[in-house]
């Protein structure tokens, strides 16, 4: 195996600690350490890699979204626009332990941002790149002609911001939000603005 090879598995796996013992603990209460022993790394080669928490929180960040991206994307060439858009809203959304974990991470970075500017400007970026993800599938499927033209950036907005609503309820567990009424409550509106079905795509 490579050094370069060896240095990004090395990352790899202190950015998957790093998520893990985040979203279990907390930033706050989080240690460098911590996040070496759950790598099996030792602290001297995490702080090698990552010389502070705030720049491990912020590339676990961008780690775990850039994650989800890879996954949802992986067949976009044959994949209908339609299929790619509802992955995008199901992954928007806690939908699986791993998405559960994300937005414990999500909860962690508004808290810190409210409080920091660093991380405030951070989460604006990230929200940056989320939008521009759902406007892309937007886009692709307008141009292919599966959709009908919209306002794409409102569009997007719109389905970040109920997602993130939505999102909030079934992370509290609230009875009265299931993920089947969350996922359907975000994709009618979506639906009717892109000329689909109100039935959410599988696959």
């Amino acid at each position: 195996m490579s050094t370069k090879v060896r240095t990004a598995d090395t990352r790899e796996r202190i950015l998957t600690a790093a998520c893990e013992v985040i979203a279990e603990i907390g930033f706050e209460k989080i240690r460098m350490r911590m996040v070496a022993e759950r790598a099996g790394v030792s602290t001297a080669l995490l702080h090698y890699h990552f010389d502070t928490r705030e720049k491990l929180f912020t590339e676990a960040m961008t780690h775990s979204f850039a994650n989800t991206a890879v996954d949802v994307e992986r067949d976009a060439g044959t994949a209908s626009a339609a299929v790619i858009l509802a992955r995008i809203v199901r992954n928007l959304l806690p939908t699986d332990p791993q998405l559960h974990q994300d937005w414990r991470l999500w909860q962690e970075l508004w808290v810190r941002a409210l409080r920091d500017e660093t991380t405030r400007v951070f989460a604006v970026d990230l929200y940056a790149q989320l939008h521009a993800w759902v406007a892309g599938a937007l886009r692709r499927g307008i141009a292919s002609g599966e959709f009908t033209p919209t306002d794409v950036d409102d569009l997007s907005t719109l389905v970040l911001s109920l997602s993130d609503g939505y999102g909030i309820r079934l992370m509290l567990r609230d009875p009265t939000v299931t993920l089947e009424t969350a996922l359907m409550s975000i994709w009618r509106p979506v639906s009717a603005a892109l000329g689909l079905p109100e039935t959410v795509p599988t696959g």
